[in-house]
């Protein structure tokens, strides 16, 4: 006859937590500053503009340049993707799904515009500098610098 030991109630309680854990999943909410997408969305320009950054909220309060300008229009169509070279355009909740290609400099970097990027520029997703990648030595180096350490 095989004897079954009685859980303890260490075990009990970590059984529990586990199954909660995998119940529960990831159904975060996304809320910016206590408010969700949809309130965000529901906004006026005036309203938005309290609740976000102060560097945000005085660029956006200044008069817009021609190419600030165009790439508004652009944004309120009905365009889902749309290119362009101005960097320094604020990211609001109205402009959310939409795929921007952004110029970094050198070629367009492609990224879809989620709700964590509201309220920063768009050129922040387009970065304009490489990783530094060093190889082994060249040609003309001198003795001491071509030893290499082997890995």
């Amino acid at each position: 006859m095989v004897v079954k030991r009685q859980a303890s109630v260490k075990s009990i309680k970590r059984r529990s937590r586990k199954s909660q854990k995998i119940t529960m999943g990831r159904s975060k909410e996304f809320l910016y500053r206590g408010l969700s997408l949809e309130e965000l969305k529901k906004m006026s320009d005036q309203e938005l503009f309290k609740i976000l950054p102060s560097r945000a909220r005085r660029s956006l309060t200044r008069e817009m340049n021609p190419e600030q300008k165009k790439l508004y229009l652009k944004m309120n169509s009905e365009e889902k993707e749309i290119k362009t070279h101005v960097r320094d355009f604020i990211i609001l909740p109205k402009y959310i799904g939409k795929v921007m290609e952004v110029y970094n400099g050198n070629s367009y970097v492609k990224f879809e515009i989620k709700p964590e990027m509201m309220g920063h520029y768009l050129g922040e997703y387009a970065q304009t500098r490489k990783e530094v990648k060093h190889s082994g030595p060249g040609v003309g180096a001198t003795r001491s610098s071509k030893f290499m350490p082997l890995k």
